[in-house]
């Protein structure tokens, strides 16, 4: 465990440096002035001396790799500069936005648990039957159809004909249902065929005919052997899709003007704001580096294999 530790905080540290200056160049290579569209020249008259001023201020006049080494030193510091447009610090805008973002996303994992454990271990469990046919139907569906158009047709059905569940905005549980429903199931599809796949594999296996055989039942083998040792490849396919996930929650945040870091970004990219940018780039690239973390540790609890090899190599 220590070693993994250790070799994951050198990862960190490589990985940190890498995104930084990446997000960082990538950033400032975007089309569009920030110095331009701050000064508002399309509605306002503004000198060329107003914007050498400005752009001189935010220290654009400097060398690219100089604004990146002033910016990593404040980084360093924990300082994520402030918003070009509002002026308010980077960090406190994206943790008041961060908590909707969480909702959301737990909102559309629990509708993913919810809808792909029962269809992909059914499945499983049935294989080739009806229940296997329609649940396999269902899946392709479900990641042929982009997650925008299916949250429009929730909006459409339950929002302007039914007037069942708010639309728009973050006004308690009620309006976390249709964005959770849209990116959960958008999500549910990879997931079912995953676990039916992994389960299918896990149910072949010679521990569970041994375990048929001293006797044990059905239901044990299913949850206590089975499930478990199907659990790992589902987990792996998570960790690496998080972005797809994070992607999913941009998108759906702006669809249904749900006040998250999503939508917040899309209004920093239109508007230039580079702090605030790259302040959402280094948070989610955290976020998606600790949770594979996570399920890299959770491979030991999870598969005895792994812990059987460590104490063999210790």
């Amino acid at each position: 465990m220590v070693q993994i530790l250790t070799r994951k905080f050198f990862e960190v540290l490589f990985f940190m440096l890498f995104i930084t200056f990446v997000s960082f160049l990538f950033v400032r290579m975007a089309p569009g002035d920030p110095v331009l569209t701050i000064l508002n020249v399309d509605e306002l008259s503004v000198s060329q001396e107003q914007v050498e001023t400005l752009r001189e201020e935010l220290g654009f006049n400097k060398p690219l790799l100089v604004q990146y080494g002033l910016w990593l030193l404040k980084f360093i510091q924990l300082d994520f500069g402030a918003s070009y447009v509002t002026r308010q610090p980077v960090i406190d805008m994206i943790l008041m936005g961060l908590p909707a973002t969480i909702e959301l996303a737990a909102g559309a994992l629990i509708v993913m648990l919810i809808v792909s454990v029962p269809l992909g271990s059914l499945s499983a469990l049935y294989r080739d039957s009806w229940i296997d046919q329609v649940s396999r139907v269902l899946s392709i569906i479900g990641a042929a159809i982009p997650s925008f158009w299916l949250g429009l047709i929730l909006i459409d059905l339950f929002g302007v004909r039914f007037n069942w569940l708010p639309t728009m905005g973050r006004e308690g549980f009620v309006s976390l249902i249709l964005p959770s429903l849209t990116l959960g199931l958008a999500i549910s599809s990879v997931y079912v065929r995953l676990l039916r796949s992994s389960l299918l594999d896990s149910l072949s296996q010679e521990f569970i005919r041994a375990a048929r055989a001293r006797g044990l039942s059905e239901r044990r083998i299913f949850l206590v052997h089975a499930f478990r040792h199907s659990l790992p490849p589902v987990i792996t396919v998570f960790g690496v899709s998080l972005g797809s996930l994070i992607g999913g929650v941009v998108v759906i945040e702006v669809l249904f003007a749900y006040p998250g870091i999503g939508k917040l970004v899309v209004d920093a990219i239109r508007q230039r704001d580079y702090p605030l940018i790259q302040g959402y780039i280094l948070i989610m690239a955290i976020i998606v580096f600790v949770v594979n973390t996570c399920v890299d540790l959770s491979y030991r609890y999870l598969n005895p294999e792994m812990r059987l090899k460590e104490r063999r190599i210790n």
